[in-house]
């Protein structure tokens, strides 16, 4: 059994997906982020990060119990634990980590930001709209040429795409026209297809609501991340 710390965010999705591809058993806790839960002191022994997802694995490496944070390092964990969706030749695992981490270090943070900006900034700022925005269609540009090469990410289906998907499920928050990337629109469709997408992303998903910038959910979510709660 895995205990799944969890709020409904495109990375948040990406661990139920896992989860649901490789018929794991999980307990959903849900961490609500709009009430400040990932501040919580029990949370931050899980998560000392105060972000989402987070892990507990009850049967850990050598039967003991084992939490893991970052959706990076939780795809790897289980892809590890179950010898499902990374190649276990050294060249295709490699392939796959890369990509893993294209997505980590580019598509969330970029996209992120690029989402935050249009949709969420209290004041419209136009070199923040144009710096985001523009990175986010040159990583759209990446991703649809290598996938005019290769059916998936990483060659075949792995958490490469598992952890990138969320991210461009939800293009309409960036402002960017799918159809200009065919190649990335065929990929989106054909992974958005899988049951255990859908139902890894319809875990809590009717609930992640924000309203106007001075509400609590909103000062929760974004303007309290420098507080220090110790």
């Amino acid at each position: 059994m895995i205990d799944l710390y969890y709020w409904p965010t495109p990375n948040g999705h990406k661990v139920p997906i896992m989860l649901e591809e490789c018929g794991l058993e999980y307990e959903v806790h849900p961490i609500n982020m709009l009430k400040g839960d990932q501040f919580d002191e029990a949370y931050l022994k899980i998560n000392p990060n105060n972000k989402i997802p987070a892990i507990v694995d009850r049967d850990g490496p050598g039967g003991q119990p084992y939490t893991a944070f970052e959706s990076g390092a939780i795809l790897l964990y289980l892809a590890d634990k179950t010898k499902k969706f990374i190649p276990s030749d050294p060249a295709g695992r490699y392939d796959t980590i890369q990509w893993l981490f294209f997505q980590m270090a580019n598509v969330g943070p970029m996209f992120g930001q690029c989402g935050h900006f249009l949709q969420y900034a209290p004041e419209r700022i136009q070199y923040g709209i144009d710096r985001y925005q523009g990175e986010t269609k040159r990583l759209y540009r990446v991703m649809d040429k290598r996938l005019g090469e290769v059916e998936y990410l990483a060659g075949d289906y792995s958490i490469a795409d598992m952890a990138t998907y969320p991210w461009v499920k939800i293009n309409h928050f960036h402002e960017i026209e799918i159809d200009e990337y065919p190649n990335v629109k065929r990929w989106r469709e054909a992974v958005g297809a899988r049951p255990s997408v859908v139902a890894g992303c319809a875990v809590l998903e009717d609930i992640m609501k924000l309203g106007d910038p001075d509400d609590e959910a909103f000062e929760n979510l974004f303007k309290n991340q420098n507080v220090d709660r110790r």
